[in-house]
């Protein structure tokens, strides 16, 4: 199968151009840079040039392809207009896929969030759809769904389309700017590891290698407008994570009152995600797509030398 793959240099990226290498397929990867070529061409990929921009060149490169994987994001858009601005920019990649696929029976992966069902008061599964995004959604995860909802929706236009819903934590030895990375540098920026009230609520994770075979999966042989889910661990408690950590970095871990003052002066921009919980099933995936996640686990997988390098 020849796959069209954008955000291939990224954290999970750069494990499912291999994956799908090995599997046999001829993989072209979007590089918008001399430095991204490089990297797409290290992993065995072909080069597309252009960027998330550039929609004519993404639709042609859709259409040239038996397949596409996207798990490519605008994070230059974050500091200025948040998740919101990234939703908006994803919104038209998604629809120039659709136009290039239609009708075709040609899959398209995209990558989702766990989270994006909402807290349903017991563990999410693959039969919840994406929450509808309102107003009061601004600013959070949640702005995202639109484009997971679109991705499912494509389905009906005869698109074998799917989403990835990806855990919390993604962890593997390149992860540089995931949610662990960040828990980590403001636990030593703090002087503590802080988890929110009692640190009960629930996350989860996933290696970053066993999400990679699972885009595969879905890519190879997933039915169209079906949510899986790329969780392993699924269900830590926080505060098991923030131990974990404290453990690994020599400091104290310590509950920060769950309330509007506390909670924020903390975590900052973090906040609405970790007082969530995130209970999740992946029964449905491990059924229908054979996937059997086989890396370490979270808490076993933090010494793998990049979260905690020595000295």
């Amino acid at each position: 199968m020849r796959v069209f793959v954008a955000g291939g240099t990224g954290h999970s990226g750069s494990y499912i151009i291999p994956e799908l290498i090995a599997a046999g397929h001829e993989v072209t990867g979007l590089a918008r840079s001399d430095a991204s070529a490089a990297a797409l061409s290290a992993l065995g990929a072909k080069v597309h040039r252009g960027d998330l921009q550039d929609l004519d060149g993404l639709k042609q490169a859709a259409a040239d392809s038996d397949g596409v994987v996207h798990v490519g994001h605008r994070q230059d858009l974050l500091p200025s207009g948040g998740m919101d601005a990234v939703a908006a920019a994803e919104l038209p990649i998604m629809h120039a896929y659709g136009a290039a696929l239609a009708g075709t029976g040609k899959p398209l992966v995209a990558a989702g969030s766990i989270g994006s069902p909402g807290n349903l008061g017991r563990p999410v599964t693959e039969d919840d759809p994406a929450l509808p995004a309102g107003e009061e959604h601004r600013g959070t995860l949640r702005a995202r769904n639109v484009v997971e909802s679109a991705v499912v929706d494509l389905a009906g236009q005869g698109v074998r389309s799917s989403v990835v819903r990806l855990a919390n934590i993604a962890h593997g030895t390149s992860d540089r700017a995931g949610f662990l990375p960040m828990l980590i540098a403001l636990a030593k920026d703090k002087g503590f590891v802080g988890y929110p009230g009692d640190g009960a609520n629930l996350w989860n994770a996933v290696h970053v290698h066993d999400a990679a075979i699972l885009f595969r999966l879905a890519l190879e042989k997933g039915p169209a407008g079906r949510y899986w889910h790329a969780v392993e661990d699924g269900g830590i408690r926080f505060r098991d994570i923030a131990e974990a950590i404290a453990s690994r970095l020599g400091l104290p871990a310590v509950s920060v009152p769950n309330d509007e003052l506390m909670t924020p002066g903390y975590f900052g921009f973090l906040t609405n995600i970790v007082t969530q919980s995130y209970p999740a099933s992946n029964l449905l995936t491990r059924r229908i797509l054979g996937w059997e996640p086989a890396q370490p686990g979270l808490l076993a997988d933090l010494d793998n030398g990049n979260y905690f390098p020595a000295g």
